[in-house]
């Protein structure tokens, strides 16, 4: 099984415009997708609104990884990401993370909580954002 972690698929989802969105998220999320940010829940069409608007502010950026667990089909992190908007403000952001990989290696489920380490008040909710 190959699987997915959250680097690439950040880093697909967010900085590698040389992949449309849909393109990004077939390769590293399943079909019935769902995820849970700071307490509420979203489907994969509500997860895709939120990577358009990420996609339209944000400029660049990197993603670090500090711990990363693989058990079989279970998923857990700790990252930060760091993020350059459009507008030349940064942002960073550390998330913990827990998730369902599907048989194929992609994400079924995440649940993550976030804490900003950067930016300003405004992007306080930029985990979530639409």
């Amino acid at each position: 099984m190959s699987r997915t972690g959250i680097e690439p698929a950040l880093n697909d989802l967010l900085f590698n415009r040389d992949l449309t969105l849909e393109e990004a998220a077939d390769r590293h999320f399943t079909p019935e997708y769902r995820q849970r940010t700071d307490g509420k829940w979203d489907d994969r069409a509500a997860f895709l609104a939120h990577m358009t608007h990420l996609r339209g502010i944000v400029a660049g950026g990197h993603v670090q990884v500090h711990e990363e667990l693989f058990d079989g089909s279970r998923y857990a992190d700790r990252h930060t990401a760091h993020i350059t908007k459009t507008d030349g403000s940064t942002v960073s952001m550390e998330v913990y993370v827990f998730a369902d990989l599907a048989p194929d290696g992609r994400f079924s489920r995440i649940e993550e909580t976030t804490l900003m380490l950067q930016g300003a008040d405004t992007d306080r909710n930029i985990g979530s954002a639409r």
